[in-house]
């Protein structure tokens, strides 16, 4: 298990290095950025670049935009290095007037990953990349 530290302005980014900074979050940070989320940062390449330069060096993240603005997320995200995720939590629709299942919008944000060059972690991958243990494996 590892927290999230889910920023959805530039507020959230500040508590949330504090709370790395007194010592609470462990190892390297996970920052996810929430973007248009009425009232919060906006969903563009701009939010994100700035965004990324608030956060400890050390620090993984991902940034994804709710509903229509999902997918442009995705590829922002990626072209600027970070992590994407999607699901219907932030979006129900495929396309317009589409409702879409997650299955549907992982493999379309796989699509446009894949388009641009980058590479899709395996769940084994990313528990390693994320420094999480096994589940399958025994504590010691």
């Amino acid at each position: 298990m590892k927290p999230e530290l889910e920023c959805f302005d530039t507020g959230h980014i500040r508590f949330a290095n504090q709370l790395v900074q007194e010592g609470l979050v462990e190892g390297s940070p996970l920052y996810q950025f929430c973007l248009g989320i009425p009232w919060g940062a906006d969903a563009d390449a701009e939010t994100i670049a700035y965004m990324k330069t608030r956060i400890p060096e050390n620090a993984n993240w991902a940034a994804f935009g709710i509903g229509r603005m999902q997918m442009p997320m995705v590829a922002e995200s990626v072209l600027q290095g970070g992590n994407a995720r999607v699901g219907l939590e932030d979006n129900l629709y495929l396309k317009k007037g589409q409702l879409a299942t997650n299955e549907q919008l992982v493999d379309k944000a796989v699509g446009i990953i894949q388009s641009l060059g980058a590479d899709i972690m395996s769940p084994a991958d990313a528990r390693e990349f994320l420094n999480l243990q096994n589940p399958n494996r025994k504590a010691e």
